[in-house]
């Protein structure tokens, strides 16, 4: 896939038009040179904050870079570990104006490609914020360790790639407003809540055998991916005393669904086995069987 095609597809539903301004440019310095020293003040947090989570899954223990968007263009900070701080590695365009309150995670193509976790700056205002940060590192770990070699088996990604449809983990069509598909996934995500085992399982393979199959790989792969980061986000909320995050359960439903029920079938994985969560390429054959 192309690097600006790429980035299209993630910032495809945050996208949003940024009216130009038009400072001075000693303005524009003195409001850059701003930004950087608060950020990089603020980012060193995340050092302390990882080191106070780190034991809740494998997952959490690694810093990734931050891209803090301003306007048109992106701060990329990366993490020192001789210092404990984030130091400013590059100053790139973003190749469109990224809105404020993003939150994401995505190579780059301005930055060779590689991973980050893309955010505006009000994202250092409250704990909640760095937990989501976190949440997005997440990503990151699954992107750099499992994430291409799972899609890669999964007939409706194939699909999507052939007819190079980029968004299809957004515009899948899949059959959210399905009556039959509506009453399985709230039995399920009921006996689940419940750790009604029997009942979760008997739930499950309902819905496999009413939806069709590239549905069940799309579901099971939002499942997956969105799902463990909410579990481990709700983990690190937890440890932090902050209110756990479980949109996504009214109607009408939506991939938002998803991630709910995904966190909590990886919850109930959890209780029955924690070594199924540990590792999350294997935790997926689960999820999907």
């Amino acid at each position: 896939m192309k690097k600006r095609t790429f980035l299209v597809v993630i910032l495809g539903l945050l996208m949003a038009r940024v009216p130009a301004a038009s400072p001075t440019a000693a303005g524009q310095t003195q409001n850059r040179d701003a930004l950087v020293v608060d950020c990089t003040s603020k980012l060193a947090r995340l050092f302390e904050l990882r080191d106070r989570i780190k034991d809740i899954h494998r997952f959490l223990d690694k810093l990734y870079p931050v891209a803090v968007a301003e306007g048109n263009r992106l701060f990329i900070f990366t993490p020192d570990k001789a210092t404990q701080r984030y130091v400013l590695d590059q100053e790139v365009p973003a190749e469109m104006p990224i809105p404020k309150g993003i939150r994401a995670a995505f190579p780059l193509g301005t930055y060779g490609n590689r991973m980050a976790c893309v955010v505006s700056a009000e994202v250092f205002d409250d704990l909640a914020g760095y937990v989501t940060i976190f949440h997005e590192f997440v990503h990151c770990r699954q992107w750099e360790t499992c994430e291409t070699r799972l899609k890669s088996g999964l007939a409706v990604f194939n699909k999507a790639m052939a007819a190079k449809d980029y968004m299809w983990e957004i515009n899948h069509p899949f059959p959210f407003e399905q009556a039959g598909f509506v009453e399985a996934y709230e039995g399920f995500l009921a006996a689940v809540a419940a750790g009604q085992d029997e009942d979760s399982l008997k739930a499950r393979a309902r819905l496999k055998k009413i939806l069709a199959p590239e549905d069940w790989e799309y579901m099971t792969w939002q499942e997956w991916k969105e799902g463990l980061a909410r579990f481990l986000e709700n983990k690190v909320k937890d440890r932090f005393g902050l209110k756990e995050n479980h949109g996504g359960l009214d109607k009408p439903f939506s991939r938002v669904t998803f991630y709910e029920g995904g966190s909590q079938l990886i919850a109930w994985y959890d209780r029955l086995d924690h070594g199924a969560v540990a590792d999350p390429e294997k935790l997926y054959p689960l999820i999907s069987r």
